[in-house]
């Protein structure tokens, strides 16, 4: 199961701003943290991450710098902000608040799996 286009978009930005909260980190170290928290469910490209990236730079959420590592050529990092920490704290309220409604109307409610032979033995 791969999670919808929509579910993806929507949770880029908290997702990318969480992980740099946890430390600065490249591109391809975020597209690989990313497949990693979601067992491989998530698969983000380039085209995905890169354009967030640099809208969130934009918007001063993150900063970025080059950075070489010896006998590795130069990558760009990027680090979250304060305004960044700010809004993180934002899209994690609004995202609780997803989630807590969700649950209320799933639990108990909704079958996590339907089985369409079930009633007809």
């Amino acid at each position: 199961m791969k999670v919808a286009k929509d579910l993806v978009a929507a949770s880029a930005t908290p997702m990318v701003l969480g992980i740099l909260a946890e430390s600065e980190s490249y591109g391809y170290a975020i597209l690989r943290r990313i497949n990693e928290l979601s067992g491989g469910e998530l698969d983000w490209t380039e085209g995905l991450l890169y354009p967030l990236l640099h809208r969130l730079e934009r918007l001063g959420y993150v900063e970025s710098s080059w950075q070489s590592v010896t006998g590795e050529r130069k990558r760009k990092y990027y680090r979250i902000t304060d305004k960044g920490l700010a809004e993180l704290a934002e899209q994690r309220r609004q995202w609780d608040t997803v989630v807590d409604a969700l649950k209320e109307i799933w639990h108990d409610r909704v079958p996590l799996t339907v089985n369409p032979l079930e009633g007809l033995a």
